[in-house]
């Protein structure tokens, strides 16, 4: 009986692959897409800075099989072992490209141009690799122009993850589950430590915050961290900012104070009497500048000069005047705000701590603490695998993390 043919590649890996459960990662997903692997060679890392080293030929009964497998190969590190240069097609319209694009992930890229290794910048995930002469860089697809040469295939590309140590460098102790303040303690001054570090490196520190971080009363302790220095960027949304005004303002939130807990007799207006007071005043920093918003998160931005961006949503009452309601600019203005940032702070915010979590490279550690569990364990499963999730209350932790870095180095 003739035999039936098939299609086969060489693909090598390097790094801490069974540490990281590479390797286990990357058979399964031979198995899963129906195609086969023969392990050619094989050599483990025997000390903890030793990579280890894999060469395998990956067998498809057809060639979209093949390069089906061959893509995801390719974006957990894998990588061709016959060296060629990178594919390049012309994008032959604004906002489109061929359908055979490569698609990035927020690991380390390099691709192979005229012989060299060439680094991608402005890596991302969701993003394509644009080349021009001898640079290449990550862009969006609604960026992308008619005449650009847009990476295609996965030939000529390597992917180098953020393989785990054997230590994990010191966060074995992180976990995704907090039940008590004990616990809740030690993780803490993990977290200021991170911190102290990103700022002494010379980085900033970003932090994307919902409106619970007024609800549970974390506000004040927010404004300590920003007057410390800990804060350099804040992404948020309307609705952070409306409420600690109306913090500012009349002492509660959604019309409950935050002193007693009990709901105010009309305090369901001041969320709207808050946004009257601001947009009258021309906007966030002309409140502040008039002696009109005297107080709360954003009063602490403003008067300490911490970048901050307002993302808006379909759900915004008002919206204020500072509050970017175009989503195109709102997501340039994040990722323009994230850059030079060495850790993100997520606070109880699972949409802008997705959007965030998207537009990070993987070596930029981010911190999600949500009450949530669901929400803690979402960024990671969205691809954003340097999260360490935090369950507890938001207000509890702000607290902490507050005494932690306010008291003695």
């Amino acid at each position: 009986m003739a035999q039936a043919q098939t299609f086969s590649e060489v693909v090598e890996a390097e790094g801490h692959l069974i540490d990281s459960q590479i390797l286990n990662t990357v058979f399964d997903v031979v198995v899963k897409k129906n195609a086969s692997f023969d392990v050619l060679t094989f050599t483990i890392g025997r000390h903890n800075e030793d990579p280890s080293f894999i060469s395998m030929r990956i067998t498809a009964r057809s060639k979209p099989e093949l390069e089906e497998v061959l893509e995801e190969l390719v974006a957990l590190g894998c990588r061709l072992s016959d060296s060629q240069d990178v594919t390049c097609r012309t994008a032959d319209r604004a906002g489109c490209v061929p359908d055979d694009f490569y698609s990035t992930t927020n690991h380390r890229t390099f691709v192979r141009l005229r012989g060299q290794w060439v680094p991608v910048e402005k890596q991302r995930m969701d993003a394509v690799i644009v080349i021009e002469t001898n640079r290449a860089s990550c862009g969006k697809l609604r960026d992308v122009r008619p005449g650009d040469a847009i990476v295609c295939g996965v030939a000529g590309i390597r992917v180098i993850p953020e393989f785990q140590d054997r230590d994990r460098q010191g966060f074995a102790f992180m976990s995704n589950e907090i039940s008590s303040e004990r616990r809740v303690d030690v993780v803490v001054s993990r977290i200021a430590a991170l911190m102290r570090e990103a700022k002494a490196s010379g980085g900033k520190v970003a932090v994307v915050a919902g409106p619970v971080v007024v609800h549970t009363g974390g506000g004040v302790h927010f404004q300590e961290l920003v007057r410390l220095g800990y804060v350099d960027v804040l992404l948020t949304g309307n609705a952070l900012a409306v409420h600690d005004v109306e913090q500012a303002l009349f002492g509660t939130s959604l019309g409950v104070s935050l002193e007693t807990g009990k709901s105010i007799e009309g305090g369901h207006r001041h969320h709207m009497r808050a946004i009257n007071t601001i947009c009258r005043a021309g906007g966030l920093k002309p409140a502040v500048a008039q002696g009109v918003l005297t107080s709360g998160v954003m009063h602490a931005c403003i008067t300490h000069n911490v970048d901050y961006v307002l993302a808006g949503s379909i759900r915004d009452d008002g919206p204020l005047p500072d509050t970017i309601m175009d989503l195109r600019e709102a997501q340039d203005r994040y990722a323009a705000a994230l850059e030079g940032v060495r850790l993100v702070l997520a606070l109880s915010t699972m949409l802008h701590g997705i959007g965030v979590g998207n537009m990070l490279p993987s070596w930029v550690r981010m911190v999600c603490v949500d009450i949530n569990p669901a929400v803690v364990t979402k960024l990671a499963d969205r691809g954003s695998s340097q999260t360490i999730g935090i369950v507890t209350d938001v207000g509890l932790f702000l607290h902490r993390l507050a005494q932690q870095l306010g008291g003695p180095q």
